[in-house]
């Protein structure tokens, strides 16, 4: 059976946990002076990036070479795809290379899922963000930092994060973000609240597993972490709050604000964050925002995945939508 990390919502509890205490062991190799593993020597994993980034793809890069393996770095701007080659021709091209995985990121909501499931490709495929839709090694890495924030490092191997209460806020409706981290919370035990204007919910946002709030003042309090998620202007076709400075008197993240949070609350932020605006700098700044965190425990996570995906004995993801057939 062919596996692959399509969303967060494909994986069990115990395929969570099993993620997240391999990558305590994979955060231990870079505390030696050599970070390396020979575990996927001799494979080859391409990076298809249609959309821009900066840190998922050097995550995955890094992650990559960590584990020994042959790394292609592939992206559309300078590619055939500004010629307008399709998806599947490009996919053929990377099959007839002989690749083992392919890490996608794509504007398109479901784009993983079709390269996957179509029969196009006979390789792992991760996905890196497609759309609106999912990120899963992103919900991945969060529930890693909460559980080293919150329970520690060595007392939370084989734990999940039950009973924590987790708090997002901002631009959920265009957060690919808010519904991985929604699902992947939700199966880990976590009670989940989403902050945000009515504007920024996404329609039947009333059937996801969380809780539904306008007002973050009383939402913080009771809060063990608060996510903080970027307004995605690049996406929005339409006004969906009337000023910035009102977005950010109602919305955004300030020293008073964090001052209200319980003392060990932790402050994060998927990145790229604009300052000023749903965050501060005293609050991005301060010891209590695990954003700098994240970004290295991205790395460890990313490990973890690839190698249960291509190099572990134990299949820790797979795909319910293939069982089914």
């Amino acid at each position: 059976m062919q596996r692959h990390l399509i969303s967060a919502a494909d994986l069990t509890r115990d395929d969570a946990v099993l993620i997240l205490d391999t990558a305590e062991e994979m955060a231990r190799v870079a505390d030696r002076p050599i970070k390396k593993l020979p575990t996927l020597r001799g494979r080859t994993i391409v990076n298809l990036f249609f959309e821009d980034s900066t840190r998922t793809r050097i995550s995955f890069e890094a992650a990559e070479k960590r584990l020994s393996a042959d790394v292609i770095n592939f992206s559309a701007k300078g590619s055939s795809v500004s010629k307008g080659e399709s998806l599947k021709d490009t996919a053929q091209t990377l099959e007839a290379m002989g690749v083992d995985a392919v890490v996608i990121r794509h504007g398109a909501s479901g784009a993983p899922y079709r390269l996957a499931n179509s029969g196009w490709i006979d390789a792992a495929v991760v996905n890196a963000g497609d759309g609106t839709h999912q990120h899963p090694t992103q919900a991945l890495l969060d529930a890693f930092t909460m559980r080293r924030r919150l329970i520690g490092p060595d007392a939370g191997l084989g734990q999940d994060l039950e009973g924590k209460r987790i708090t997002l806020v901002g631009d959920v409706l265009h957060s690919r973000v808010a519904r991985s981290n929604v699902d992947l919370l939700h199966t880990l035990g976590a009670e989940v609240t989403l902050v945000a204007p009515p504007t920024l919910l996404p329609v039947g946002v009333e059937t996801w597993p969380c809780e539904v709030s306008y007002d973050l003042d009383s939402t913080l309090p009771k809060s063990d972490a608060v996510m903080m998620l970027r307004v995605q202007r690049e996406r929005m076709n339409a006004a969906f709050f009337p000023t910035e400075r009102e977005y950010s008197r109602r919305y955004g993240l300030d020293g008073d604000r964090m001052a209200r949070m319980p003392e060990h609350a932790i402050v994060m932020h998927p990145g790229p964050m604009v300052r000023g605006m749903e965050i501060t700098a005293e609050v991005a700044d301060s010891d209590r925002c695990t954003v700098v965190e994240q970004v290295a425990n991205g790395v460890s996570v990313r490990m973890a995945v690839l190698y249960l995906l291509l190099g572990g004995n134990e299949p820790a993801v797979t795909h319910p939508r293939t069982e089914e057939k």
